[in-house]
């Protein structure tokens, strides 16, 4: 059966840091671009970041651009969201998305939980 289990989220004061994690298994991870998404009640789910199978490929989006850093490790089967200078508007949900790279009309595309983040002093 296939997993995507995020961890790491917590309460964080504002300009602390927290490191997700993104553990997955079975299916072949190094096949799958990772998303790393975040949404708040209210508001629109947001991409945060993205990593390509070989982790040549980043982007992040504006808001998180220079405090955020995405990373993955095949060999473990599992993504991270380094969050550094974290501020009351990262509070959100964090979610792991991971999509098959293959170019068909069926692409697999697998959904974690989620973990919360909430920044707030």
């Amino acid at each position: 059966q296939v997993h995507v289990v995020e961890s790491g989220g917590g309460l964080v004061q504002p300009g602390g840091s927290l490191r997700l994690s993104c553990a997955t298994s079975g299916f072949t991870f190094s096949d799958f671009n990772i998303y790393w998404y975040r949404q708040t009640p209210g508001k629109e789910r947001e991409l945060v970041a993205s990593i390509s199978t070989a982790g040549r490929r980043i982007k992040y989006a504006a808001s998180v651009k220079g405090r955020f850093t995405i990373a993955r490790e095949n060999a473990k089967n599992a993504a991270y969201l380094q969050m550094n200078h974290l501020t009351p508007e990262d509070t959100a949900v964090y979610y792991c998305h991971a999509v098959q790279e293959y170019y068909s009309d069926n692409i697999l595309k697998y959904w974690g939980q989620g973990t919360q983040v909430t920044v707030s002093s």
